[in-house]
């Protein structure tokens, strides 16, 4: 797989002092998720994914080793360039929606690709693409407290994908949902990972899920190992 297209970590270390001691949450981490490609991450509480996730979402930078996004490492790169790659390069969605609170569900989706520097035009349309792929164009103009849960995800997947970024990270995105509507918020993260072959990593506890996924990897001391 050429890492040209995807997203990489290569032996990724982190590390921090706690007192007199230096813990190591993660030592010489390594993934690749191909475009098209939705991975899952599991583990317990403390073990290391939301240093994980932080780190593959340019949030926080690694002691050791580096990340890429379609073979473009983070390394070197300025608060500003990195901010920049996150709102172009990557989507998240997280445990509850963030959505905000008093912009109709298009416009979370607009203000995202305004954000971007996306045309207008071509903003609405993709806006109006991704609300229909996700069964939402009948709640365009509905404002997130009118939503149901599943609803509320399906609009944070939306508006993820609004500016086309080449990887997803999603962290527990099933949590507040029940099985039903759990398995529809993560067939639909899948769905649009294939068609649009992006890269997508997903951290979860739920393994009414995991059927969804191309590949289930553990955390452990601080790496992945197949499951």
């Amino acid at each position: 797989m050429s890492m040209r297209s995807g997203f990489a970590m290569r032996g990724v270390t982190h590390s921090f002092a706690d007192g007199g001691t230096v813990l190591q949450v993660l030592d010489d981490l390594s993934l690749e998720v191909g475009a098209g490609e939705l991975v899952a991450v599991m583990g317990p509480s403390g073990s290391g994914k939301s240093t994980f996730l932080s780190i593959g979402g340019a949030l926080l930078a690694p002691t050791g080793g580096e990340v890429l996004i379609d073979g473009e490492s983070f390394a070197g790169k300025s608060p500003l360039e990195l901010a920049d790659l996150r709102l172009n390069k990557i989507g998240f969605v997280f445990q509850s929606a963030n959505l905000i609170p008093y912009l109709y569900v298009r416009e979370q989706l607009m203000l995202v690709a305004k954000l971007a520097g996306m045309e207008k035009g071509q903003a609405r349309r993709r806006a109006s693409a991704l609300l229909e792929q996700l069964g939402l164009s009948h709640r365009a103009n509905a404002y997130p407290s009118k939503l149901s849960g599943g609803e509320r995800q399906r609009v944070a997947i939306a508006r993820a994908w609004m500016n086309d970024p080449a990887v997803l990270f999603a962290d527990e995105p099933t949590a507040s949902l029940d099985a039903s509507r759990g398995r529809d918020v993560v067939g639909m993260i899948a769905e649009r990972t294939k068609a649009e072959r992006k890269s997508a990593v997903m951290v979860t506890h739920d393994d009414r899920v995991l059927s969804f996924c191309d590949r289930v990897l553990y955390m452990k001391d601080g790496r992945l190992v197949p499951i």
